[in-house]
């Protein structure tokens, strides 16, 4: 099947679908599904009018891994049924639409918290599951797909299975992180994280440099949560320093309230930034700071503030307000204005990530394009086919893209995946645009990749589940 544009289909379905970085637009046939039985519909439309089908939750993907150019897309964001909630055991049962957002606030006040979440509550929790999201807390929890019981998948050839570690157990570890390539998941049943209070005991310190944040998130793995925001304008000595989080879950009894913070209305996040300001006008106000120059003011002031107000004193904070920081800004990616942004995000050995880190960030500078937000996190291996997961190190590199710079950056992400590939790291498909076959065979493996293409040849004979990622990276 080849993404062409097709006249059989209702043009009053054709939509311009953006990704999450709003870096790439495509045109599709967009069907919105309602109802599990519609999908066996929609499967027989494609086989029968020769088209792919791409799966799209909430569309939160920075590359193109929920978008299918001239093809059909599903967006399942319609099936957000909540199926089954065990209270007693923390168990819950749900459709693949259903959000981070609709699943904390079902469970908080029975004293539940889903074990991994991203930077965001906007995404389903599909979505998360077919890109295997990690959160602040991988080095202790891994990603979500180790909480997951069980799921059923509709297959592109009409067949209902259940999968579990135990049952169907190939299944179940390549269609966690495979990208939606593989079926469509039904119901998930998901295991959640008791815990005694809607808050979390939060210290914050600056380090100078980028081995002292490394050292820090590695020295920290005892807390709960730990997450480093690093400053890629700085240079010098001062290269890669930044800010470290930590925090963990209050135990029992040391909430004076768990009732009122274990509320919904208490985890909700301000209306107003510094409560002055409508959090809706903050894009517009921040869209002239968003380059090389403002990017270095307001990081230099935030490393320099922070060095000195509250560093390194605890404080609490809520749940949502800790874990949801993108959430803060509504429509922060379009402060990139419209060029939008690519996310670069590798994975590293503990032993190659500092050399390799350092030569990145020294490479961007050198060629005039640093990121202007970048995410550290502490990460260990897991079992799931496609994984991007390392006893290491991930850093999430943001860049701003203009029509003048695009070609550069494509370079410069060449350029870093050389670096990565040489130092033994990996990648992540959700958060990735720029990869190609040779960089996917080399960091998963010939092996992986062929393993992964026999059973999609098992599953989806016809085809039938593509998407631009697909095409771009497995061919």
């Amino acid at each position: 099947m080849t993404p062409q544009l097709q006249t059989a289909l209702p043009l009053q379905r054709l939509a311009r679908l953006d990704n999450f970085g709003r870096s790439l637009r495509r045109g599709a046939y967009l069907y919105q599904p309602s109802r599990v039985e519609q999908l066996h519909d929609l499967f027989e439309l494609a086989r029968r009018q020769g088209l792919s089908i791409g799966l799209r939750g909430a569309g939160r993907s920075y590359g193109d891994a929920a978008l299918n150019s001239g093809q059909i897309v599903l967006d399942l964001q319609g099936l957000n049924g909540v199926l089954h909630w065990d209270a007693q055991r923390g168990r819950i049962t749900v459709e693949p639409g259903v959000t981070i957002e609709q699943l904390w606030k079902k469970v908080l006040v029975d004293g539940w918290w889903p074990p991994v979440v991203p930077g965001t509550m906007y995404p389903t929790l599909g979505g998360c599951l077919a890109a295997n999201i990690h959160g602040k807390n991988n080095w202790q929890t891994g990603p979500l797909g180790e909480h997951i019981l069980e799921f059923a998948v509709l297959l592109p050839n009409g067949k209902q299975v259940t999968c579990s570690p135990k049952k169907n157990k190939d299944l179940f570890y390549a269609m966690i992180g495979g990208m939606g390539l593989l079926g469509v998941f039904t119901s998930i049943t998901l295991q959640l994280k008791q815990i005694y209070s809607g808050d979390l005991e939060v210290k914050a310190w600056v380090e100078p440099n980028l081995l002292g944040m490394l050292r820090a998130v590695d020295q920290h793995r005892e807390s709960d949560y730990v997450v480093g925001w690093v400053d890629c304008t700085a240079g010098g000595r001062g290269l890669g320093r930044g800010q470290i989080h930590e925090a963990r879950y209050l135990k029992p009894g040391e909430d004076r309230d768990p009732d009122a913070t274990l509320r919904v209305g208490y985890q909700d996040l301000p209306d107003r930034f510094f409560g002055l300001v409508p959090k809706g006008m903050l894009p517009p106000l921040m869209a002239p700071f968003v380059n090389n120059f403002g990017a270095w003011g307001v990081n230099t002031t935030k490393y320099f503030a922070n060095s000195t107000i509250g560093n390194r004193k605890t404080h609490r904070q809520s749940l949502v307000a800790f874990n949801f920081l993108l959430d803060y800004i509504p429509g922060w990616e379009r402060i990139y204005g419209r060029g939008g942004l690519i996310q670069y995000q590798s994975f590293l050995p503990k032993d190659s990530a500092a050399d390799a880190y350092m030569e990145m960030l020294d490479l961007c500078k050198r060629r005039g394009l640093p990121s202007y937000l970048a995410v550290l996190k502490r990460h260990r291996p897991d079992k799931f086919l496609l994984s991007h997961a390392v006893d290491g190190f991930s850093l999430a590199l943001d860049f701003r893209v203009t029509r003048g710079n695009r070609a550069r950056l494509l370079q410069l992400a060449a350029e870093m995946d050389r670096i990565v590939m040489k130092s033994g790291g990996r990648f992540y498909f959700a958060k990735d645009s720029t990869l190609r076959r040779d960089e996917v065979g080399g960091f998963l493996g010939m092996k992986t990749v062929q393993q992964f293409k026999t059973l999609k040849n098992k599953l989806d004979p016809d085809k039938i589940l593509q998407t631009d990622l697909f095409r771009r990276c497995f061919g």
